[in-house]
């Protein structure tokens, strides 16, 4: 007998990215689960399959977006040769998927404790993942021998910044241009070739 197993985790999915687009594009403060469940033009009742409460259900929102995106950004790691154009990669595409990020969605993510503990654990973790590259940058020889992790937490320093829209408030880069001149500087300042 065929179950629905499949079709219940590719609807919860669907369920999941139309959470993070309307999140993304509006924040989630000010909107309650009948809000949510009207967008979506679904129940309170499917809301509530996925979490029992609104802020359970942000925060595995969330969830879903960072861990989409760290998925999206490895892939386009995975398939870029040569240690500095990974770093840059990783950096750009890290920008990339934070590109559509609200300022409404970034004040309410900074605001509520949960969803800013995420987020300062993804950042955790890209910074460890950019300590990595630049690591295996070093043993590759494209890289001068510097230290990674404080080269990873100088770019977890400035993508934290970027983020909260602080580098666009005193510089006027948008973030996708911010990662852009990070990835540059960061990559240009360790070139082996640079010395």
């Amino acid at each position: 007998m065929p179950t629905d197993t499949g079709f219940a985790t590719r609807r919860r999915e669907d369920l999941f990215d139309g959470l993070v687009a309307l999140l993304l594009a509006e924040g989630f403060a000010h909107l309650g689960v009948a809000d949510l469940a009207s967008r979506l033009r679904c129940s309170k009742s499917t809301l509530y399959t996925l979490a029992d409460s609104k802020e359970r259900l942000v925060v595995k929102t969330v969830s879903h977006f960072f861990r989409t995106a760290t998925d999206e950004v490895e892939a386009r790691v995975a398939t870029t040769p040569g240690a500095r154009a990974k770093v840059i990669e990783y950096l750009i595409a890290v920008g990339d998927a934070l590109a559509p990020a609200s300022d409404a969605f970034m004040t309410d993510l900074h605001g509520n404790e949960s969803t800013r503990t995420l987020y300062e654990r993804n950042t955790a973790a890209a910074a460890r993942r950019v300590g990595e590259l630049i690591a295996d940058g070093v043993t590759a020889g494209e890289f001068r021998d510097v230290n990674a992790a404080f080269a990873a937490d100088l770019a977890a320093s400035m993508m934290s910044r970027i983020q909260r829209r602080e580098v666009a408030a005193a510089t006027g880069l948008d973030d996708a241009q911010a990662y852009r001149q990070l990835a540059a500087i960061l990559t240009t300042g360790i070139d082996a070739a640079g010395g």
